[in-house]
């Protein structure tokens, strides 16, 4: 790595390629948030075909001369993978020449952006990039030097699940971020992971939310009486109906009694010995495996070795939020199975069905 007769080795422009990457790898997240923002996904689906830059701009209500900034912004966007471009030929008025202009439509994944989309992931996103979840990275170095349990502490000067307790305009986003993968996931199991439920009377959300799980469940499940299990701040004026109910408290306490437990993304929140004790008050709550107890948990299991390269970088991408953010951290089958084993769990089955994320089944 130097200079070889007076020109730049390869390999030296090529880590500088990839440092570079690395750092303006927040510009594709704050593209995609402006996108959302601007509803712009929204506005190419309602017009029906490809949309010309041109309509673009005008349907957003911006001045022409914002045009190339949003031919700029979309780019970027077509080479994440967000949007297909299109070139057109169209006819200017009172003028017979044809000349070429691009036009945008959708990509898949950009539906999950749509505002209308029942399993959207607008929520999710915004919250992620809000300043408030952040901030905390600008800290890190500092957060390593100090006693501070997060750097999410450190930014703040509250942990993260106090912040929630005492903040009802963050409180209402996380809870409204939740529910938006929340969505997406139970859809997914419901469909193909629905011998999970089967023959089951009772289930328990610990950490359930507003309740999207258990209503899902319900819905799909009449005959399965389901409770949203979470603290009072989240489900405090909530109201239940038919097999579902809302049960405020503290899961490192007790849980509510039932013949299955869920947990979904809840245990990576938490340190080892906390989850040991969510787990041993889960074991508390539900009955042997004679008996068809059992805990359902919804979780990532990271494969290091074996992972498929994108995958496992979200993954560890995951992870390092869980550092940033709260005291948990995203396991491998090997942390999870002397987890389950500490606790005195005889047994456990891994289906990974759901992405980034596994169903995990655990029995008394």
């Amino acid at each position: 790595m130097a200079l070889e007769n007076g020109e730049l080795s390869k390999e030296l422009l090529d880590s500088q390629a990839h440092i570079w990457n690395h750092i303006l790898s927040f510009i594709n997240s704050m593209s995609l948030k402006c996108v959302v923002e601007l509803q712009i996904p929204d506005i190419i689906y309602r017009h029906g075909s490809p949309m010309l830059l041109s309509e673009l701009v005008e349907a957003l209500g911006l001045k022409r001369e914002r045009t190339h900034s949003v031919y700029r912004l979309m780019r970027i966007l077509v080479h994440s993978g967000f949007f297909v471009k299109q070139s057109l030929l169209t006819t200017s008025r009172g003028k017979d020449d044809e000349t070429k202009e691009e036009a945008y439509l959708l990509a898949p994944a950009s539906r999950l952006l749509l505002k209308d989309e029942p399993l959207n992931v607008r929520s999710f996103l915004l919250a992620m990039l809000d300043p408030m979840l952040l901030d905390p990275w600008q800290h890190m170095s500092k957060w390593f030097q100090s006693d501070d349990l997060t750097p999410f502490g450190t930014t703040h000067g509250r942990m993260f699940w106090d912040m929630a307790s005492h903040e009802p305009k963050f409180n209402q986003f996380f809870n409204e971020a939740m529910a938006s993968d929340a969505r997406l996931v139970t859809s997914v199991i419901l469909k193909h992971c629905r011998g999970v439920f089967e023959g089951l009377d009772s289930i328990v959300d610990v950490g359930g939310g507003t309740g999207t799980v258990a209503k899902a469940i319900v819905a799909s499940f009449p005959d399965i009486r389901s409770i949203c299990f979470d603290l009072p701040h989240v489900v405090n004026g909530l109201v239940g109906g038919k097999n579902l109910s809302y049960v405020a408290g503290d899961m490192f306490q007790a849980i509510p009694n039932a013949q299955t437990v869920l947990l979904k993304w809840i245990l990576h929140d938490w340190t080892d010995e906390e989850c040991m004790k969510i787990l041993k008050q889960c074991k508390k709550a539900i009955p042997s495996k004679k008996n068809g107890g059992k805990l359902i948990i919804v979780d990532m299991v990271i494969k290091v070795h074996e992972g498929e390269n994108k995958v496992l970088e979200t993954q560890l991408l995951f992870d390092m939020l869980m550092l940033t953010l709260v005291t948990g951290r995203e396991r491998s089958e090997d942390d999870w199975a002397k987890l389950f084993f500490d606790v005195g769990f005889s047994d456990y089955k891994i289906t990974p069905i759901l992405g980034l994320r596994s169903l995990i089944e655990v029995y008394p």
